[in-house]
């Protein structure tokens, strides 16, 4: 077994992997050919166990876009029959290496509670929990009442500039242990719009004269999707525009295939979990939330 620099040639392996242990994530063959494609740099860095040319285990470095202090954020995966054999002592301290170099202070991962204890070696410590859910789009409820002033489209109908504009907001105000400033707008442009797994045609906005007021934002691919974000603009929540926003953005999934839509919330944002439980969706994995000084 060895530990390397993931490669283009581990995009299938790499990709079973995660349909394994972690289908719920949507790890797509289009995310990860895009990011194998893309050369490593410091905070942005990708790692694989191989065995026998098997990718058995899999380590990932980002860093928290627009957060200050410079947080990073880490996925270390090992299948089970592997475990135990020091590659996840391995991979983790890989991606540690790499969020250093990047000038990153703290690294935060999502992890199965019985993980808790080992990542506990390398300091990190629990701040809350992150729920994982999924639903069929084709068995959610019919969309609640549209307000007169307020119309539905799908982000095919926004620019950039307008989503980011509402993205800046939404990232600044949502629950998290990162402090969230800014993402620059070529970095966003770059990295979320124009990244090759967004689903333009299946993110909607709701827009109140010519202002994106709520949306949510999906990534994926034609059989099944993950919401990356869905927010409301502050002056405008608790008038379930969440609700309008994604029952819509459910029903076009359903109608272009799309089978299984996957999404995740902080325990502490009650108003998300309960917009999640109105539409149906279904509870899979709750995961511990790590963080750790670097």
């Amino acid at each position: 077994m060895e530990i390397r620099a993931a490669e283009a040639g581990d995009l299938s392996s790499a990709l079973a992997l995660h349909d394994t242990l972690v289908p719920y994530l949507v790890v797509t063959s289009t995310a990860l050919n895009a990011r194998l494609a893309t050369p490593p740099a410091p905070g942005r860095a990708t790692f694989v166990a191989v065995d026998r040319g098997e990718v058995v285990g899999w380590g990932v470095a980002n860093l928290v876009a627009g957060s200050d202090p410079l947080d990073g954020e880490v996925r270390v995966l090992v299948r089970p029959d592997h475990q135990r054999r020091g590659l996840g002592t391995q991979l983790l301290e890989a991606v540690h290496d790499s969020l250093r170099a990047a000038g990153a202070t703290r690294a935060r991962v999502f992890a199965e509670p019985s993980t808790v204890t080992w990542a506990s070696r390398w300091g990190y410590q629990q701040t809350r929990q992150v729920h994982y859910a999924g639903i069929d789009p084709r068995k959610a409820p019919d969309p609640p009442g549209l307000p007169s002033d307020v119309q539905l489209v799908p982000l095919t109908e926004v620019t950039p500039e307008a989503l980011y504009a509402a993205d800046v907001i939404a990232q600044r105000t949502k629950p998290g242990d990162a402090r969230i400033i800014a993402q620059p707008y070529d970095e966003w442009l770059q990295g979320k719009w124009n990244h090759p797994e967004t689903q333009h045609d299946l993110g909607v906005a709701a827009v109140h004269e010519d202002e994106i007021i709520g949306f949510t934002f999906n990534v994926g691919d034609r059989t099944r999707i993950w919401s990356r974000m869905t927010a409301t603009m502050p002056e405008y929540r608790g008038r379930g525009l969440a609700k309008l926003v994604k029952t819509a953005a459910l029903r076009r999934a359903a109608d272009a295939g799309v089978q299984n839509a996957y999404t995740a919330n902080y325990d502490g944002n009650a108003p998300m979990l309960a917009v999640n439980e109105w539409l149906g969706y279904y509870r899979i994995a709750t995961h511990a939330v790590l963080v750790c000084p670097l």
